[in-house]
Formats: C-alpha cells, sequence, structure tokens
C-alpha cells in the first residue's frame, strides 16, 4: 500500500524528512564544536543563534549534556532516519527492532534535553513556544514506537 494511504506513516516520513535534516544541518555540526553565533562558519548555526538567544541560551555556550544529546542526533539518530525513511517507505518489517530502539533512545535523549533546559541556568522565558518548537522530538518518537509495536507493523491483515 502507498505510503500517501497509510496516514500515520506518512506523518512519521513527513517528521523524520525534517528531523534528519535539522540533525545534519544542526545537530552534527554543533556536535562537530561549530559555534551557534551570528558569524558562525556554518551558516545554518547563524540562523540558529536568534532561536538560542531568545529560547535557548544553553546553545551558546553548550554544558557536556547538550553535546551529549547533539552528538547522539548527529552521529546517530540523523543516520538511522534515513535508513528508517527507506523502510517507512517500503514497508520492510526488518526495521521494527531498530525502531523501538531508536524511539526509546530518542525519548531518552529528549528527556535529559528537557533537563538541561529547564533546569539549566537559562530556562525558556516562554515554555509554552519553546515546548510548540521541542516537544514533536519527544511525541513523535513515542508514535513510531505505538506504530512499530506490533511484531509485524508492514502486513496486511
Amino acid at each position: 500500500m502507498s505510503l500517501y494511504k497509510r496516514p500515520v506513516d506518512l506523518l512519521l516520513f513527513a517528521f523524520y524528512c525534517i528531523s534528519v535534516t535539522y540533525g545534519l544541518l544542526f545537530s552534527l555540526p554543533e556536535a562537530l564544536g561549530v559555534p551557534v553565533s551570528p558569524d558562525s562558519p556554518w551558516p545554518p548555526l547563524q540562523w540558529l543563534y536568534g532561536w538560542a538567544v531568545a529560547e535557548e541560551p544553553q546553545h551558546l555556550d553548550p554544558p557536556i549534556t547538550l553535546l551529549a544529546s547533539t552528538t547522539l542526533d548527529g552521529f546517530v539518530h540523523s543516520p538511522f532516519l534515513i535508513v528508517l525513511l527507506y523502510a517507512l517507505w517500503k514497508q520492510c518489517n526488518w526495521i521494527r527492532m531498530w525502531a523501538l530502539l531508536f524511539a526509546g533512545s530518542s525519548v531518552t535523549n529528549m528527556y535529559f534535553y528537557f533537563y538541561e533546559t529547564f533546569n539549566g541556568a537559562h530556562p525558556p522565558p516562554d515554555v509554552g513556544y519553546y515546548l510548540a518548537f521541542n516537544l514533536p522530538w519527544m511525541l513523535m518518537p513515542m508514535l513510531l514506537a505505538w506504530r512499530m509495536w506490533p511484531e509485524h507493523p508492514f502486513d496486511r491483515h
């Protein structure tokens, strides 16, 4: 069945297309030590600067927990997401266990990310606005886990 006729898979596919792009453009360079600044040598991290100043100042001088989070996202999650996107598109049941492991890793990573954000030196000034942009990275892996829970998630019954 076409991806377009599977609304949950289509939502996951669209979200993880955005997520892998974000991971490769923002998380990976940040994990490699490229600064988030108005004169960053990597333009996407120049664009992130305004958000960092307004909502997430920890990106300006990242603590070890944020570096661990961006490293996991850039070097592990983003490459995996390319495989996940293929598996969602082609309806590959072999992705199930890997997707469940990713979902657990991703939710755990976001837990620590949120912990640092809310308990660190600079909590976001507008929690609702902050969560609107960041909570999907915790909720979508939960949806993925729910979707991949059946032993053969792509079998048609």
